[in-house]
């Protein structure tokens, strides 16, 4: 795992910054050529891991967004105007100690009345809109189209089928095709993980009694003298374990947590029998049956898996900054406007229109979009409200998502381009993941990339933010990396009002770092690319270039 390091060209710019009450002229450098930055070999601290999405490339040899760097020598004391950030994802937790300050407030509602006091449709939407009620799990968008078409189609061979159903037949053996490759292989993982588990814990249990301790290390494992054959093969399992965490009690809890993700994938994501949507009383099939669900943004059980992802998205962008506690989001000068709309599964296309609808009609600027499936039976509904958000002057950042796949052969909703055709509105931004090692392990191994469907890659790898009941964590994916963009997003915004979505999308993409080293793709040694062919821009969003444009583009 490489990093390059120092000796840029710069060229330096007199911005004469005269936005939102201040008027002092600045003198920033923006950064440029960093081809020739040398490898980083120290590995990073936990506290500089905690902070590297911040971090600036020049001076940390990191490849951060230069967000200190941005606030120190740009924004300093402005100020700025307060810009309202839609995350639309799994819930978020109202009460945390690092978001509570930072939420929005819907001025037209009076909080625990009971009445629509804004007429707009939602009862006490106080802080945003719950699109799912009390939903946690939900199948697959493959699963929903199986037991859709089953009754129709099931046991029938291509050659009987009309031409009118031909269409719909397709899609049905391409969901089978799917359920039974997914299905099969979360349950080859479950049986592999309560295998090891099987011989782990007996083993570890033997050695712990041994050493008398639980928590032994590799060292304590060599120092066992005169090991029986039993015991050899006992300290071998062990010995690898280690390679994975600092400790097996460790390792256990994380296979027990395979274990359990693996189950609830089965019973909940590949179920035919659940209708998880029936709580709702809704048809998810009429886009003008419009007010269902509640106003519990943070959902019916915060401590969920599912409403972890929300949360920690929402403090990605705007955790506040400087109180003391916990971690800084990207932006300040920001509110959260929560609308849940993603379960534990895939979405509903509805769900999506009406929360991005939702969003824009109460007023924020910039939506996040952490979720994306491969399936989309209205697609249509995303794609008018995607344009409605685009007439609104709103920009919506996406997450490229999780497979390490080439998104100009594959369609991802939601997504802004139909088969790699024009794009449908110059205000819709797709996200790519990097991995703090700068070098040919730039892109995070999960990543998505693209040169047509991905346009900007962000920090996406151990993101430190926000977690239900007041607690932290390092999470990872493309989920992560669109809110640091978000966050920058909302900047833009904040400090220069006067300029347009699209023109803040066109600077996100135009003033990032651009590298040519070659990375790897997917996590395959064998499949590399130049970082600048991967996606729209070749570039990696970076705060402080990007505000230095943005002055220079407000004038």
């Amino acid at each position: 795992m490489k990093i390059f390091r120092n000796s840029l060209l710069a060229v330096v710019i007199a911005a004469s910054m005269a936005s939102c009450g201040s008027s002092s002229a600045i003198v920033a450098t923006p950064i440029e050529n960093i081809d020739a930055i040398p490898l980083k070999v120290v590995p990073l601290t936990e506290a500089q891991l905690k902070n590297w999405p911040a971090m600036d490339l020049v001076k940390d040899t990191v490849p951060g967004m230069s967000v200190n760097k941005a606030y120190n020598q740009i924004i300093k004391k402005r100020k700025g105007t307060t810009v309202i950030v839609g995350v639309i994802d799994s819930g978020v937790d109202i009460d945390h100690e690092d978001l509570k300050n930072v939420l929005w407030t819907n001025p037209g509602e009076i909080s625990g009345n009971g009445i629509d006091d804004d007429n707009n449709g939602y009862i006490d939407d106080v802080h945003g809109w719950n699109f799912i009620g009390d939903i946690i799990g939900e199948n697959m968008e493959y699963v929903r189209i199986i037991r859709k078409f089953k009754p129709k189609f099931e046991g029938k061979s291509e050659s009987s089928i009309s031409a009118a159903d031909r269409e719909d037949f397709a899609i049905y053996q391409k969901a089978m095709a799917e359920y039974e490759k997914e299905f099969s292989e979360i349950s080859t993982n479950k049986e592999r993980y309560e295998q090891i588990i099987a011989q782990l814990k007996p083993t570890h249990q033997a050695i712990a009694q041994k050493l008398g301790k639980e928590d032994y290390s590799k060292e304590d494992l060599a120092d066992i003298k005169n090991p029986s054959p039993q015991e050899q093969h006992q300290i071998a399992m062990l010995d690898q374990m280690l390679n994975f965490a600092d400790s097996v009690p460790e390792v256990l809890k994380e296979l027990e947590a395979g274990i359990k993700y693996f189950n609830d994938r089965l019973e909940d994501n590949f179920s035919m029998t659940k209708d998880f949507r029936a709580v709702l009383g809704d048809n998810p099939d009429d886009i003008t049956d419009n007010v269902y669900g509640d106003n519990n943004v943070a959902g019916p059980d915060p401590t969920r898996e599912n409403v972890k992802h929300g949360t920690h998205v929402a403090g990605i962008i705007a955790a506040e900054r400087h109180n003391g506690i916990g971690m800084d989001g990207v932006a300040n000068n920001v509110q959260i406007m929560a609308v849940r709309a993603v379960p534990d599964g895939d979405e509903y296309d509805k769900d999506i229109a009406l929360a991005i609808r939702y969003a824009v009609d109460n007023g924020a600027k910039v939506l996040n979009t952490s979720f994306g499936k491969y399936y989309s039976p209205h697609a249509d509904w995303v794609y008018d409200a995607i344009k409605y958000a685009a007439s609104k002057d709103v920009l919506i950042v996406n997450a490229a998502g999780n497979d390490g796949l080439d998104l100009d052969t594959v369609n991802v909703y939601p997504n802004d381009q139909i088969d790699n055709q024009p794009e449908i509105a110059d205000s819709f931004l797709t996200v790519g993941a990097l991995n703090y090692e700068y070098g040919s392990e730039l892109v995070a191994n999960f990543s998505n990339y693209g040169k047509t469907n991905v346009d900007v890659f962000a920090p996406g790898v151990k993101i430190w933010a926000t977690t239900p009941l007041n607690t932290y964590e390092f999470l990872q994916g493309t989920s992560m990396a669109s809110p640091e963009v978000a966050g920058v997003a909302a900047m833009i915004r904040s400090y220069y009002p006067n300029l347009t979505a699209a023109q803040v999308k066109q600077i996100l993409m135009d003033s990032g770092l651009s590298v040519k080293t070659n990375v790897i793709l997917g996590g395959e040694v064998s499949n590399t690319e130049s970082f600048s062919n991967i996606s729209k821009s070749g570039k990696m969003v970076n705060m402080y270039n990007a505000l230095i444009m943005a002055d220079k583009m407000s004038k």
